[in-house]
Order: structure tokens, then C-alpha cells, then sequence
């Protein structure tokens, strides 16, 4: 072990309620919240872990997850206790709202208090929180806040508050410069200079949420969750999934 100083924590020292780092964040659980499956790292305390799918959490579900597509990605932690969770090394940040609402991605979401109601947005890939209490967004890098009107690179994009759903803007001038044909040639998608995301200010309150990167959340990408996934495989899983790729990668498929 280093003989670096380094905080040795227990449940009177850690935080509460807030960043432990830039990549964890400790909750002070007193009742039941909705955290995305496989983010909890450790914790102090009587909590219980249950999927939404449980016996007696339909009433719950009813009034605070109204999103049928998301709801594997959740679980429900009740009980009294210290809950730590990180999200594969990125940075993570907590969101207070008030009597508000706030759309964020939803890879992005990764815990709430039961007291906010979310439900999917009218923009795909979004869930809206609504109500009073605290969540928990992941990040690639720090966020910023900024206040529009504003164009927001698709990918940077992590959410907006109180402003209407943005619409997609186009800078043609770039489309249509030499490298964009030479980008379409080698079947290059619009980038953040092509095509973003169109954000107008109706009130003082509205803002947009901005990651610092455009890249994705890292343990997202299918390649990710798959090969995550491999070391829990038995023999025959692990073997079945081999023949499976070996007929794909020979056309057999």
C-alpha cells in the first residue's frame, strides 16, 4: 500500500448527498429510489434491492416510472443506509429540482428519488423528469449549463430545462463544402459542424445541459456490455456464443 495519505471513509465521514470524486457519489437513502441496474459499488446500511418487476412495487411504478421502455435499466433500493455508485469511470452530478421539469438523455439517468416522476419524452432517446427531489445524471466530462438560444452538438447534448424540444439545424454551406462530399464519398455521417440541435428562449428559466465530449458514456456501447457480460458465461453459454459469431464472421448467417 502507498504511503500516500488517503481518506479511509465510513458512514460518519462520507458525504451526504454529494460527489465523493468526479466518478462516485455517495446517497443518503431514506426510503426508496430508482438507481440504473449494475451502478450501486458499494454501501453502508439496511438497503434492499429490487427490480421493477417485483410483487408490490406496481403502485410505485404507476406513479413515479412511466417509461415501459427504460424499465429494465432500473431497480428500486429501499431501506435506511449510505448508497455509493459509480458509472464505469464517468462523471457524475446531481440535479435539485423544485416544482420543476428537466429532459435529460436517457443513458444518462442514473438514479432518483421516488418523490420525481419520470416519464419517455417526445424526443427519442429522452426521458422528463417532473416534480421535487434529487437525481443523478453521468457525464462524459464536466457539464455545462448555458442559456439559449444556442445549436448544441447532438452528441454533447446531456439534456435541457424549461425551454421547448429543440429542432435539428442544418448549416448547409458546410454540407455542401468539398469536405463534406469527400465525407458522404467514404459514407461519413453529419458531424456537430453539419447538423445540430436548435435550442429558443421562451423564459429567464430556460437551459440547456452540455457535456464536455461528444463521445458516448463509457460502458454504453454494445461492444462494451457484450464483452462485460462474457466473463459470467458458463461453458456452454460462452461456447454457444462462439459457434454464433463463427457463423456470422464465415456468412453462414
Amino acid at each position: 500500500m502507498s504511503n500516500t495519505a488517503a481518506t479511509l471513509y465510513n458512514p460518519s465521514n462520507l458525504p451526504s448527498n454529494d460527489n465523493i470524486n468526479d466518478y462516485s457519489y455517495c446517497v443518503d437513502v431514506r426510503g426508496q429510489m430508482f438507481v440504473r441496474n449494475g451502478k450501486m459499488i458499494a454501501y453502508y446500511g439496511q438497503l434492499r434491492f429490487e427490480a421493477l418487476g417485483s410483487v408490490g412495487l406496481a403502485g410505485l411504478i404507476n406513479r413515479a416510472f412511466n417509461s415501459a421502455s427504460y424499465v429494465s435499466d432500473f431497480i428500486v433500493i429501499n431501506g435506511q443506509g449510505k448508497l455509493i455508485v459509480g458509472d464505469n469511470g464517468n462523471n457524475i452530478a446531481s440535479y435539485n429540482l423544485e416544482n420543476g421539469n428537466l429532459t435529460v438523455k436517457a443513458d444518462n439517468l442514473l438514479a432518483f428519488e421516488d418523490t420525481l416522476r419520470c416519464q419517455e419524452s417526445v424526443v427519442e432517446g429522452y426521458l422528463t423528469i417532473i416534480g421535487s427531489g434529487l437525481f443523478l445524471a453521468s457525464s462524459c466530462g464536466p457539464v455545462m449549463f448555458a442559456v439559449p438560444p444556442i445549436c448544441v452538438d447532438e452528441q454533447a447534448l446531456l439534456g435541457w430545462a424549461d425551454t421547448p424540444c429543440p429542432s435539428y439545424r442544418y448549416d448547409y454551406s458546410y454540407v455542401q463544402s468539398t469536405l463534406s462530399h469527400i465525407g458522404a464519398m467514404v459514407g461519413i455521417g453529419a458531424s456537430g459542424e453539419e447538423k445540430q440541435l436548435e435550442f429558443k428562449k421562451i423564459g429567464n428559466d430556460d437551459m440547456v445541459l452540455i457535456q464536455s465530449s461528444e463521445s458516448n458514456l463509457r460502458g454504453r456501447d454494445m461492444l462494451e456490455k457484450i464483452l462485460a457480460m462474457l466473463p459470467g458465461l458458463d461453458h456452454d453459454d460462452a461456447q454457444a456464443v462462439y459457434s454464433n459469431l463463427y457463423n456470422r464472421i464465415h456468412g453462414q448467417q
